[in-house]
């Protein structure tokens, strides 16, 4: 049986309750940022395969924003943030004060990237800081790689480094929402962890719950 295939709904329950801890954290970095009131939460972490992970996303070929990453340090792997371009711009928009904000326009493209790349940095340094915290175990984030294109795309890289191992992903869901906003829709993204071999089973034997249990 392949390592992930190991985990069961007490691992996932952990998974679930980093990424709360994570989202609280970021929620509350965003909210300062941006001087508005933030609300982040994880609804769900699952497995999924590498095919069901494509159709979350809308297909191979649907257009979105990624922020990629490696995780290093004692446990290694890929991490991956996916936003519709819809709602990156949106969130976007919102970040720099532009309800109109599209990535069309060259200059907004290259506005865009940055909010969206200190978007990235807040998000991944916060899941991996309570990942982290949750061990006693360091671990941290790669300088965070941005791109607009076809998910397939963004995502080939970390495929090609996992699946070797197995068919299978991480996936913590993310909703985001701002709380005082006159329209209250939520930003839904989510968060592909591709573990490297081994990786996983030492995190979770770090909190008493080893992946033969």
């Amino acid at each position: 049986m392949d390592y992930i295939e190991k985990l069961g709904t007490l691992h996932l329950d952990i998974l679930k309750e980093f990424g709360n801890i994570g989202a609280g954290h970021a929620a509350t970095a965003l909210s300062t940022l941006l001087d508005k009131k933030i609300d982040m939460r994880v609804p769900s972490a699952r497995i999924v395969s590498f095919n069901d992970m494509m159709e979350m996303a809308g297909g191979s070929e649907e257009s979105v924003v990624g922020v990629s990453l490696r995780i290093e340090g004692e446990v290694t792997g890929s991490m991956f943030f996916i936003l519709s371009l819809q709602q990156a711009e949106r969130f976007i928009g919102g970040m720099i004060g532009n309800d109109d904000f599209s990535f069309k326009g060259e200059e907004e493209q290259s506005m865009g990237l940055s909010a969206m790349q200190e978007l990235g940095n807040i998000l991944s340094g916060s899941y991996l800081s309570a990942l982290g915290d949750f061990t006693r175990m360091q671990i941290y984030p790669s300088v965070p790689e941005l791109a607009i294109d076809m998910f397939g795309a963004i995502i080939s890289y970390g495929l090609v480094e996992s699946s070797q191992y197995g068919d299978y992903a991480i996936v913590i869901e993310t909703i985001l929402k701002e709380l005082d906003a006159e329209q209250t829709d939520e930003m839904k993204g989510h968060f592909f962890l591709l573990p490297d071999p081994l990786s996983f089973g030492p995190i979770f034997e770090a909190l008493g719950v080893g992946l033969n249990e």
